[in-house]
C-alpha cells in the first residue's frame, strides 16, 4: 500500500483528520515553508499539498497567483524545493503531495523528477493542467516507485473521462467542488456531492473536495460525502500577511488551519 493509502486508511480509526492544507511554496520564503510543513503535520492531516509556484496558474486563483508571482520574484524553483525538502525528515511529517503544473516537471525531465520525488520520500504528485490522455508516461514513472499520481475531476467531467481518470489515478482523486478558479467563491453547491456520487460508481479511491473551500463549517459539510475536504487559498492568504516574526506566522497559519481539522 502507498503512504497515501496508509494515510486514507487511519481515517476510519480515527488517527488521522480529513484534512489537506495546501501551501505554496517559498510564500514568504522557503525557511519558512519547512516550519509551516512541521507544524501542519502536527494536526494529523491526511495529506498535505505543496504548490509549485508557476508564472501561469491559470487553475489558481487571485490570492494564490499572487503568492507565486512572490516567490518567483525570490528566484524559487522546483529545483530550491527540492533543496528544501532535502532538510525535512518525511517520517516527521504528514504525507506530501506536490501539487504542479506539467511544464516544471517536464523541464526537469520525467524519469528524473519522479526519481527525484521517490528519493524524498514525497506521497504523491498532482499535475494539475496534465490530462489523462498524456499521463501515462509520468504515472509509469511514479507508480514504478510507489508515488500516487493525483487527478482533479470537475463537475463538468464526462462519465467516459471519469472512468478512464479512475483507471489511472492512485492515491486518491481531488473534486473541484464547482467550475472557476481557486479561492473565489464562498459558498459551496451541490455539485461537489453529486460528483461524488458518480465517483463511487466507478472507483473505491478515497475522495477529497476542494477549490473554494474558505470556513470550517464548509470543510466539516464535505467531510459528509468526501474522506477530506482540502484548504488552499485561506491559508495562502494567511501566510502572506505581515508577522512579527517566522514563528508568529506560523502560529497565525496554525491556529487558522485547526478551524478545518
Amino acid at each position: 500500500m502507498s503512504a497515501l493509502g496508509e494515510s486514507f486508511a487511519r481515517l476510519t480509526k480515527g488517527e488521522a483528520a480529513g484534512f489537506i492544507p495546501f501551501l505554496l511554496a517559498g510564500d514568504p520564503d522557503l525557511e519558512t515553508t519547512a516550519e509551516l510543513l512541521r507544524a501542519l503535520s502536527r494536526l494529523a492531516p491526511v495529506a498535505m499539498e505543496l504548490g509549485v509556484p508557476f508564472s501561469d496558474p491559470t487553475a489558481d486563483g487571485p490570492i494564490i497567483q499572487r503568492a507565486a508571482q512572490r516567490a518567483l520574484a525570490r528566484g524559487v524553483s522546483l529545483a530550491r524545493i527540492f533543496q528544501m525538502l532535502e532538510k525535512l525528515r518525511p517520517n516527521e511529517l504528514a504525507p506530501i503531495v506536490l501539487f504542479s503544473y506539467y511544464n516544471p516537471i517536464f523541464q526537469f525531465g520525467i524519469k528524473a523528477f519522479a526519481r527525484k520525488v521517490s528519493g524524498l520520500g514525497l506521497a504523491g504528485v498532482l499535475a494539475v493542467d496534465l490530462p489523462a490522455e498524456a499521463a501515462a508516461p509520468l504515472q509509469k514513472q511514479l507508480r514504478q516507485r510507489n508515488v500516487d499520481l493525483i487527478f482533479l475531476v470537475t463537475p463538468t467531467t464526462s462519465a467516459k473521462r471519469l472512468e478512464k481518470i479512475a483507471r489511472l489515478a492512485s492515491g486518491f482523486l481531488y473534486v473541484v467542488a464547482r467550475t472557476g478558479v481557486t479561492g473565489t467563491a464562498r459558498t459551496l453547491t451541490d455539485e461537489s456531492q453529486e460528483l461524488v456520487a458518480r465517483l463511487r460508481r466507478v472507483t473505491d479511491l478515497p475522495v477529497a473536495v476542494g477549490f473554494g473551500i474558505t470556513a470550517g463549517t464548509q470543510a466539516r459539510r464535505v467531510r459528509r460525502y468526501a474522506e477530506a475536504a482540502v484548504v488552499g487559498s485561506r491559508l495562502v492568504e494567511e501566510a502572506a500577511q505581515k508577522a512579527s516574526s517566522r514563528d508568529a506566522l506560523v502560529r497565525a497559519v496554525s491556529k487558522c488551519a485547526r478551524q478545518f481539522v
